[in-house]
């Protein structure tokens, strides 16, 4: 069932893949019990599919109720009760408190750096969070800086083409256009997608994310037409790879929307 319920999120149906675990969930705690592995890794399956199907405040309980049974069963710092530590502080900032989810983000960040050290994969994957909300809690400039000390760190430990530093140099950039220099966050997009394309390929979901965050700075530093043509031609991609009604899709669709609204009135001007 968990497999199946996967299959079905990737696909863009979140809301059945959610629906599904919630019968996976109940099976495997009468049958194997709340602390047993099995459980705990259905629950945590569903906590991410409700997120996806946008009930972020149910996935933080769950993550919640889930956290101190993975403590109890596997240990305060195993990989696992740290990695639901994870989620539950970063659903806890999507579900609308990034001040929270920052002194969340920043002691899972101390824990890391004592377990693994400064440099581990995992503690670079915290800074990033804790990066993150800096700039959702209000601070965009902090973020910005932030996320500039990080990457070549990253891109030293983990490779300059990997896709966890490609990530990170998107971080930068979306938050570079965050501090107010959009024309410096265009640029930045305007380096990486090729990377991304070469890297992942063209048609990664990465890659097209790094595309939408171009067309949107292009847009932002003042070329509305150029952010429309660019969505014209990410859109036709995104409907032939994901289907028309993916919500990465219709978001796409969205923004087409807007700038093709803007040139349509700077036109008229």
């Amino acid at each position: 069932m968990v497999e199946r319920a996967r299959r079905l999120g990737t696909a863009g149906y979140a809301v059945d893949a959610r629906d599904l675990l919630l019968s996976a969930v109940a099976l495997a705690r009468r049958v194997f019990g709340d602390d047993d592995h099995i459980t705990l890794a259905a629950r945590d399956h569903l906590a991410h599919w409700m997120a996806k199907a946008g009930d972020l405040a149910a996935a933080r309980d769950e993550y919640a109720a889930l956290v101190p049974i993975s403590e109890r069963t596997y240990g305060a710092e195993h990989p696992e009760t740290l990695a639901s530590l994870r989620e539950l502080a970063c659903l806890t900032g999507e579900a609308g408190d990034a001040n929270s989810a920052l002194a969340q983000c920043q002691g899972l960040l101390a824990v890391r750096e004592r377990i693994c050290g400064p440099e581990h994969p995992d503690t670079l994957a915290a800074r990033r969070d804790w990066a993150h909300w800096i700039g959702m809690a209000g601070d965009a400039v902090g973020a910005r800086d932030e996320f500039a000390s990080l990457v070549p760190v990253a891109e030293r430990v983990l490779g300059a083409e990997n896709p966890k530093a490609l990530s990170i140099r998107h971080h930068l950039a979306a938050w570079t256009g965050n501090a107010g220099d959009a024309a410096r966050a265009r640029d930045e997009f305007a380096v990486d997608v090729p990377i991304d394309g070469r890297v992942l390929g063209a048609e990664h979901h990465d890659t097209l994310a790094a595309r939408r965050s171009l067309a949107h700075w292009t847009g932002a530093a003042g070329d509305a037409a150029a952010a429309r043509d660019q969505l014209v031609a990410l859109l036709s991609m995104y409907e032939r790879v994901l289907g028309l009604e993916h919500p990465d899709t219709l978001a796409t669709r969205r923004e087409l929307a807007v700038w093709a609204e803007d040139t349509d009135r700077s036109d008229a001007r």
